[in-house]
């Protein structure tokens, strides 16, 4: 879940993207997983989905393969891109909680938050060279 105010908007990276709607300054926690918001889901039942429906969800859920879960996020955070150089991930001097994501950097208001999709994802690579 977002902590933070978002919007989303027309991205140049893919399509849509998620946006600061604030500014957030850097160490701030922008995202939390919380238990009964986000929602995990057996790899088993995403595989069992038909066709188009599993196409859809993979488009905005992210695989831990040590869990064997797909984890989705029903709010804006979604709609967070791809980036080599993101402005929001996981804080190497902390001891981070499971789906804790922090400000790399200041944040404007307005500029597209973005994620390094392999810093969790372990199907990242079949999102981003789609």
């Amino acid at each position: 879940m977002l902590l933070i105010k978002t919007k989303i908007g027309s991205s140049s990276i893919h399509g849509i993207g998620c946006f600061a709607d604030q500014f957030i300054p850097k160490g701030a926690l922008v995202r939390k997983f919380i238990e009964g918001f986000d929602l995990e889901i057996p790899k088993g039942k995403v595989d069992a989905l038909p066709d188009a429906a599993r196409e859809q969800f993979l488009n905005y859920a992210y695989f831990d393969r040590e869990a064997n879960l797909y984890t989705l996020n029903p709010d804006d955070e979604r709609f967070v891109n791809h980036a080599d150089d993101p402005n929001v991930g996981e804080d190497p001097s902390r001891d981070d909680a499971m789906g804790e994501m922090y400000a790399l950097r200041d944040i404007q208001a307005g500029e597209e938050l973005t994620e390094n999709y392999y810093e969790f994802d372990d199907e990242a690579r079949i999102r981003i060279e789609k």
